[in-house]
């Protein structure tokens, strides 16, 4: 038996964090269109069912087309049974636009809700909220002789939870009989033992939608041995496109193009695929009169990802003792700075450097 396990796909989600309004725009686009093809691998690799632990939709105001696609994927796929858990984000913007359900979809309620999948398979699980999210998981009573799969959305417990999401007690969870608990709203892959049985596992987000979700997106893919009592799963990179953060360390360098030469081989070590989002982050220190334009940088990697940002997180060197008896204009300027009190060594760094630049009669771009 052959389950896919899926979560916080986020349909209908803006995706107007970086982007244009083009470009999310067929961000969203693609993120419904990576669901589809999820439902057809599902469909040529015989799929038995797709767990979806949830946050489904980002929010509860889903647009015509995003229903229509998903309730049009569960109803022509009828030989897999979809088994959908509501997230925080879901707040029943799917099921509650729907007249009448498919036969093959499965939900949970606010109470443990099980289904006998087949003669030893059991998936169970229960939406958490602020009311049942107190002490639900220590109510959970399973057949130790089936093959127990447990869904749950959250936070597990050794986190702080963010977006109104509830609390997950791995510990009250342990020795329960679980062979595989099902989770979702962590946005990165994570699978690790829940105790001598089982394990616990987040697929992730289908797409990664922001550079806090950098790296390789997918699903995953469960194989239940029924013979032999045991569920083995892998992980299946299946984003249409991933996005990267690149740091790029530019200490010493004295000029844009040295700049440029650091970026082009920290580019070419990662081998970065062209439909790839990217994030260049430029660390280190530089020279105060050291020359940088950032707007040169991104325009020469532009052509060259689906999309391309630069954060500047560099600092400026002051070398205080080689303009300490400087009598020229420049030198006064740098003394006045580095006598005031109220700035930051950073902060003195940084005004003289865009001070220099004024001085010099240079255009100030990344003030």
């Amino acid at each position: 038996m052959k389950i896919i396990h899926c979560a916080d796909i986020h349909l209908d989600s803006k995706m107007n964090a970086n982007l244009t309004k083009e470009k999310a725009r067929e961000r969203k686009t693609e993120l419904l269109t990576t669901f589809r093809k999820m439902v057809e691998y599902g469909a040529a690799h015989e799929v038995d069912a797709i767990l979806i632990a949830g946050d489904l939709f980002d929010t509860k105001n889903v647009s015509a087309t995003a229903r229509n696609v998903v309730k049009d994927l569960i109803i022509g796929h009828p030989a897999i049974d979809f088994f959908y858990l509501q997230g925080n984000h879901d707040e029943g913007s799917f099921t509650g636009g729907l007249a009448e359900l498919p036969e093959n979809l499965h939900l949970f309620g606010d109470a443990w809700t099980s289904y006998h999948f087949s003669k030893k398979v059991c998936i169970t699980g229960v939406e958490l909220h602020p009311e049942n999210s107190g002490g639900i998981c220590n109510t959970l009573s399973l057949d130790a002789d089936e093959i127990n799969i447990v869904t749950l959305h959250g936070q597990e417990s050794e986190y702080s939870a963010k977006d109104k999401a509830e609390i997950i007690p791995l510990t009250a969870l342990k020795n329960k009989g679980i062979d595989y608990l099902a989770l979702g709203h962590i946005h990165s892959y994570k699978k690790e033992a829940l105790d001598g049985r089982g394990v616990y596992c987040y697929p992730g987000c289908l797409e990664g939608r922001g550079f806090d979700e950098c790296g390789e997106h997918g699903f995953v893919l469960l194989n239940v041995d029924e013979a032999a009592g045991t569920v083995e799963s892998r992980f299946v990179p299946f984003a249409s496109r991933n996005l990267y953060t690149i740091p790029v360390d530019i200490t010493g360098c004295m000029s844009t193009m040295e700049i440029l030469e650091r970026m082009k081989k920290e580019t070419d070590a990662g081998d970065y695929p062209e439909k790839s989002l990217i994030k260049y982050e430029l660390t280190g220190k530089v020279d105060v009169e050291s020359e940088k334009e950032t707007d040169f940088l991104l325009h020469q990697f532009q052509n060259r990802f689906y999309f391309v940002k630069i954060k500047d997180s560099s600092t400026y060197l002051v070398d205080y003792a080689a303009f300490a008896k400087d009598l020229s204009l420049k030198g006064e300027f740098i003394r006045t700075v580095m006598g005031r009190e109220d700035l930051s060594e950073e902060d003195k760094a940084a005004v003289i450097h865009y001070g220099l630049q004024a001085l010099a009669g240079e255009e100030i771009l990344d003030a």
